[in-house]
């Protein structure tokens, strides 16, 4: 069976690591997988990090993981740093080594565990880009039939983005079974295959009913699908996202995850529980969550002005 791409790089990228290192990163990675419940996604960040800090300590002559010590790591951050890495990409990879160090301790392959000293590279947050209500709902409605064969289709996916604030991912996998029109609810598996229950507005319920009434293949398993019934990758929800955005002419960099910020910051603007929030989305941190409240000046304000003596 032929190699793909993603295989053929990454085994280039670690041919040249020492057999012990390789094999810790390989057991750690099934870990990941296996034990800690983390999404594909995750595991093939923390592979690529770890790869990097592997090569890092070959190139400097750290061939055994018993021999890592604290000013390695140190060192491997600040040449993450000057090869133009932002913060969070340096923050992560501090993370998939903090872990992998951990995990090599449990499994005896290290005797301490030499990240628990690192302090985190400090980061700046940054807000995420938000859309107002109209330009949302031009982009709605934006797929049109004279113009789009999946029309149907692709009204659902915006809707569903906007309505419940699923991440792409979550999105692709989404199931017929896992909405409930009664109800008006709709079960989404997010990272780790947490499980969570998210509301949904009755114009996502009928667009998607729509499309599954008149356009959407035979199928009992995955909602979204293509018109020779495969179901769609993550990759499709973007696409499918940033041409109605190009045909709408919105200047902003616009993808999936845009929808979910709006969806987030236009509850917290009707005066949402930012427990709620956090709940909808499926944040393990509520401190994830609250970045959107710096989003919503007008709703601080308000606050500001309702409960302050001199507001």
């Amino acid at each position: 069976m032929p190699a793909t791409a993603e295989t053929t790089a990454r085994n280039a990228s670690s041919s040249a690591l020492p057999a012990e290192v390789l094999s810790a990163i390989e057991a750690f990675e099934d870990y990941l997988r296996g034990e800690c419940g983390l999404a594909d996604n995750t595991c093939r960040a923390y592979r690529r990090d770890l790869i990097q800090f592997a090569t890092f300590l070959t190139d400097t002559g750290c061939w055994s993981l018993r021999k890592i010590r604290p000013e390695k790591i140190e060192d491997f951050l600040q040449s993450q740093n000057a090869s133009g890495k932002n913060p969070s990409s340096t923050t992560r990879a501090l993370a998939a080594v903090r872990t992998f160090c951990r995990f090599c301790v449990l499994t005896r392959l290290m005797e301490a565990d030499p990240s628990v000293a690192i302090d985190p590279p400090r980061k700046w947050s940054r807000l995420p880009t938000t859309l107002h209500h109209e330009t949302v709902q031009i982009l709605m409605e934006t797929p049109v039939p004279d113009e789009d064969t999946h029309w149907l289709r692709d009204r659902a996916v915006l809707a569903l983005l906007y309505a419940t604030g699923m991440r792409a991912s979550e999105l692709a996998g989404l199931k017929l079974g896992d909405i409930n029109f009664d109800l008006g609810i709709v079960r989404v598996f997010g990272k780790g295959q947490k499980e969570r229950i998210v509301p949904a507005a009755t114009p996502a319920l009928e667009a998607v009913m729509r499309y599954v009434d008149e356009a959407r293949p035979e199928s009992d398993d995955v909602l979204l699908l293509s018109r020779t019934g495969k179901a769609l990758r993550r990759e499709d929800i973007f696409r499918i996202v940033r041409k109605y955005v190009r045909r709408a002419a919105i200047s902003k960099r616009i993808s999936p995850h845009t929808l979910r910020h709006c969806f987030a910051t236009q509850l917290l603007a009707g005066g949402a529980n930012l427990r709620s929030v956090q709940e909808m989305l499926g944040h393990s941190d509520i401190a994830t969550t609250q970045i959107y409240t710096h989003v919503d000046t007008s709703r601080l304000k308000a606050i500001h002005k309702k409960f302050h003596p001199r507001g």
